[in-house]
């Protein structure tokens, strides 16, 4: 599979919304485009991985990958080191995707709080006019979320809810999955084959 060469890394963060099996599958595509990629998992994120994908630290997740691939193509931050580059407008990216978003990563990016690596790096983006998108998973939606989320809309963050259609008449949960990731890697303008697209035949 190949790939439109990204001069620069693309910004990989994994909060505790629930829906670890697309970050999980994000990466992998990442990984499998050999897209450079600067992860950042949050406490709340390794969790998730652990409750969902039953993902319990790096190791489990690199072999769920592909470790050889993941160690070329991937560099790792910790959520509290609010120094790394991507604290950084300086340290060029192409962009930042938040997946799964919790409602409280939408908070913090939408008021700027900025406490973690993951939200510094997601204002960053804003304030350097890159690509943020932000794939949140809640339902129902409190006016709080909703006023939220168009706060970041207006900031100029792209709102992708992991709400996966139907249309491709969807067999296993992995298709579902690949439904939105496909929507993901669109946005960051990725040439792909994930998923199937409208009115596709394959």
């Amino acid at each position: 599979m190949s790939a439109v060469p990204f001069r620069h890394p693309v910004v990989l963060a994994i909060t505790g919304a629930s829906g670890a099996p697309y970050a999980v599958r994000l990466l992998q595509a990442l990984v499998e485009l050999r897209v450079p990629t600067w992860l950042i998992v949050s406490s709340h994120g390794w969790r998730l991985l652990q409750t969902e994908s039953g993902i319990g630290d790096l190791a489990a997740l690199r072999a769920q990958v592909g470790a050889a691939a993941f160690d070329a193509t991937v560099t790792v931050f910790d959520d509290n080191e609010r120094g790394a580059a991507p604290a950084s407008g300086s340290a060029r990216t192409s962009g930042m995707v938040v997946c799964p978003c919790s409602m409280g990563t939408v908070s913090a990016i939408a008021h700027g709080t900025s406490r973690s690596l993951v939200e510094r790096a997601a204002d960053v983006a804003l304030k350097e006019r890159r690509p943020l998108l932000l794939v949140p998973r809640e339902t129902p939606l409190s006016l709080i979320h909703l006023e939220n989320l168009t706060t970041v809309t207006r900031a100029g963050a792209t709102v992708i809810p992991a709400a996966p259609g139907f249309y491709h008449q969807p067999t296993a949960i992995a298709e579902l999955v690949d439904f939105m990731v496909a929507r993901v890697l669109d946005h960051l303008q990725l040439e792909h084959t994930v998923g199937k697209r409208w009115g596709a035949s394959s």
